[in-house]
Order: structure tokens, then sequence, then C-alpha cells
């Protein structure tokens, strides 16, 4: 496998949206597309985030197959999360991650968070944000091994459902 992290082509918008779609759709104690339809209508529609000041739809794929993909934030005004996420400054931050489940165990996910953390660094920011939710409790592993730490003060609810708020803090270069 030569794979490949990169920003989205228009061409692959759809598929990246019905692909997160799918992929959060069968999280186990997520919200499902009836109960929270403007949430996945966001997924769907992925490809929208390309056109937000500082922010990069990034896609892992291998040739064209199309494995996952991520939205990367260089500035937290453009984040749209609940909480005080958007008033930071100095961040960056990163949001609807997502890989194909035939493709988990790879890596993946991984590389798509580094090619973030990358981003970050190259921006001279102080650190990086994400939020998840008990649904995504193996997510929660990677980002802790990563070094990622829970940030309560990040928390948020959307709706019913809670939202945790983790931050990577990066040493200055």
């Amino acid at each position: 496998m030569t794979l490949t992290i990169r920003d989205i082509r228009p061409d692959e918008f759809d598929a990246l949206g019905q692909l997160l779609v799918q992929v959060y759709a069968g999280l186990e104690g997520f919200p499902s597309p009836q109960e929270q339809p403007r949430y996945y209508e966001m997924l769907a529609r992925i490809g929208e985030f390309t056109t937000r000041k500082h922010a990069r739809v990034l896609v892992a794929v291998d040739e064209d197959l199309l494995f996952g993909g991520v939205v990367y934030f260089g500035d937290m005004a453009e984040y749209g999360s609940g909480g005080m996420a958007t008033t930071l400054t100095n961040a960056s931050g990163l949001r609807l991650l997502g890989v194909a489940p035939w493709a988990r165990g790879r890596g993946l996910g991984r590389k798509l968070t580094e090619a973030c953390i990358g981003f970050a660094r190259e921006q001279g920011r102080a650190h990086v944000v994400l939020h998840s939710t008990e649904a995504m409790r193996v997510a929660w592993g990677m980002y802790e091994r990563m070094g990622f730490q829970r940030a309560p003060d990040l928390d948020f609810m959307q709706s019913a459902l809670p939202v945790f708020g983790f931050r990577l803090e990066l040493p200055e270069a």
C-alpha cells in the first residue's frame, strides 16, 4: 500500500462525505442521522469546509482508493464547535476524522492526525484542539498516545450529547 495524505480534490467531496456519514452512523452510542440530521448533512457536505479561511480537508488515499479524511482548522474561529474552542488564539484544530471500517487498524487515523499536527507546527501554533464523544473511545486512546490530554474547559453539549475536549501542547520550535 502506498498511502498518501493530501488535500481533497473536488471530485472526492461526495465520496468522503458518504464515507463519513457511514462511519459516524455506525458508531455505537452516537446519535443517528434521524436524531441529528444537521450534523449528518454537514458530514455529507464535507467539501464545503474547503471554502473556510485557513481550513483544509485532508484525505488518506492509495491511488484513487479513499480510506478516510479529516478537517484541519488553522484558525479556531472557523472551527465551528460549541463551547469556548472557537475563542482560542494561537491554536489550530481538527474535526470530523473518519476512517473506513474496512481500513481500520492500519494507523490511518494517526497519519491524518499527524498531518494536522504538522500544519499546526508550520503555523507556529501553541496547541492543537479536537473534540470527541463516548462513542469514539477507540480514537481517544489514539489521541492520548499521541500526547493529547483531556481539556474539560473545552467540553460542551451538542443537544443531549456530551462532547469532550482534548488539547495537544506544542513545544516552541
